[in-house]
């Protein structure tokens, strides 16, 4: 899956005779060479999108196309099916099970799934990649923040995904930590292809992506290219 394309993306949410508009008429589209960083305050839209892009939730109106298919008016198992095959995500809190050790933390997406690979070997294969292999069989609260969301990442990219979508994966680690968890982001989009679309609140780290969104009361206010890749 190489593109993804929001057109007149609106995204409502009614609560207690109030009506929030948390996107409006957003229109954007999305290569899978890209390392993209969507920036702005709290309430701008940026996590809304990142969601509806992700095929978690649907849009009050507009579309989201992958390749020009409209994944989102299919019914739920195929939205599953194609968020597992297509899309991974990192979360701001790393959302590790704490009982599992790191190799089984990686594993949970592939759990319910049948594969063309051998499970265990892959999981084994991304941890090395993020540079983890001597801590697979350590639990999360033996691991640094850093490594916790290094094993997040590996949980992300298990299944190959086109796409990686990060939710602040830098958001509760100390900035030198956090510029390594990008750089591991960059190098995935560039050695692996994954197209990478992460959220921001920090302008330096957004500063080094390819192209960078800056957000503002469900709009979008800029959209221009960042860094040189």
């Amino acid at each position: 899956m190489n593109h993804i394309e929001c057109k007149y993306l609106t995204k409502e949410y009614e609560g207690d005779g109030t009506k929030t508009v948390a996107l409006n008429n957003i229109n954007l589209s999305f290569n899978k060479g890209e390392l993209t960083a969507i920036i702005g305050p709290s309430g701008s839209g940026k996590s809304t999108l990142l969601s509806l892009i992700g095929t978690l939730d649907k849009p009050s109106k507009g579309t989201v196309t992958y390749d020009d298919e409209e994944i989102l008016k299919e019914g739920k198992n195929k939205i599953a099916d194609f968020r597992f095959q297509e899309i991974g995500f990192i979360f701001q809190q790393f959302h590790l099970l704490p009982t599992l050790t790191a190799l089984e933390n990686v594993l949970t997406p592939l759990f319910s799934r049948k594969v063309p690979y051998n499970k265990l070997e892959r999981a084994k294969e991304v941890l090395k990649q993020v540079g983890l292999v001597d801590k697979m069989n350590a639990l999360p609260s033996q691991l640094s923040g850093g490594q916790q969301q290094r094993v997040a990442i590996a949980r992300a990219i298990v299944h190959k995904p086109s796409w990686l979508l990060a939710e602040e994966p830098t958001g509760n680690l100390d900035i030198e930590t956090g510029e390594r968890i990008y750089d591991l982001l960059k190098e995935l989009n560039e050695q692996v292809g994954c197209g990478v679309l992460f959220v921001t609140h920090d302008p330096a780290l957004a500063a080094k992506a390819n192209r960078i969104i800056s957000m503002k009361d469900g709009a979008v206010l800029s959209d221009k290219e960042g860094a040189t890749p």
